[in-house]
């Protein structure tokens, strides 16, 4: 078992919720049971975590008061939010002063994805960047030499979910891998490594595929808990060992696990 103590550490994706919140019509995942802040917040203290983010998630669409409410004035935590693109910027100034540091785009299983090239797109891209937000890509792997270009051209920085999630068996060898490490070469692109248990196998291959291709600087760890779908089969510890074990050095563990995503989150070391 890995123990990471000399280190602030940041989980850099978990969910909160709670039964109370509405889901969308057709939600990928329809959670029966309650993960709240506090429940978070008690899982970081047992495993030696400081700081968490808190990503929005698809299931619950637009709805983002409780995670709003639960990073509002919690020095260790930061959170992504769903938003519709006419958000108006005072709403998303608003958030920024409660703790919110990005949008996250839930394409991922959409038969088709948003036109970024409409209006409405490139006016939300132009907010966020107005901002210093990231966007927050959750996307299949297939889609991002797509993606990347249109993003890459607004100006905000990106963060890509659960290493990219690459088709199965594709592993290093599909064009969504390529695409992502030339987004990274670029210089406002990160990767989180998380989601191994959504992957598969080939998470490994990727991460050692991105270590050697782009390094540990732009690598930021996540566990991606209460692991929705997958409870029983995954444990946070479990999230912990996998990148500790996969990563070659001390140093480059204090990048993914720490410093990276103090400064990409902006909390305090």
């Amino acid at each position: 078992m890995a123990i990471l103590t000399a280190m602030p550490i940041v989980d850099a994706h978990a969910h909160i919720f709670t039964r109370a919140m509405p889901l969308v019509d057709e939600p990928r995942h329809s959670p029966t049971y309650d993960f709240t802040l506090q429940d978070y917040v008690d899982t970081l203290d047992n495993h030696g975590v400081r700081y968490g983010v808190i990503a929005a998630a698809s299931p619950w669409g637009d709805y983002n008061d409780y995670t709003i409410a639960s990073v509002r004035n919690h020095p260790r935590l930061r959170g992504t939010v769903i938003v519709k693109p006419e958000v108006e910027s005072y709403i998303l100034r608003r958030m920024k002063d409660d703790g919110i540091v990005g949008v996250r785009l839930p394409f991922i299983g959409l038969a088709r994805i948003p036109d970024l090239r409409s209006f409405e797109y490139r006016r939300l891209l132009r907010r966020i960047a107005d901002l210093d937000w990231h966007v927050h890509l959750h996307v299949e792997g297939r889609l991002l030499p797509e993606i990347f270009p249109l993003l890459e051209a607004s100006g905000v920085r990106i963060v890509i979910d659960h290493l990219g999630r690459p088709e199965p068996g594709e592993g290093v060898g599909g064009p969504g891998f390529g695409a992502m490490v030339a987004s990274v070469e670029r210089g406002r692109t990160w990767v989180k490594v998380s989601g191994k248990y959504r992957i598969g196998a080939g998470a490994t291959e990727v991460l050692d595929g991105l270590m050697a291709r782009v390094g540990p600087d732009r690598l930021v760890w996540g566990s991606d808990c209460p692991f929705v779908g997958k409870e029983d089969a995954v444990t946070y510890q479990q999230t912990i060992d996998w990148v500790h074990d996969a990563l070659p050095d001390d140093a480059a563990r204090r990048k993914v696990f720490s410093i990276n995503a103090l400064a990409l989150y902006g909390f305090e070391a």
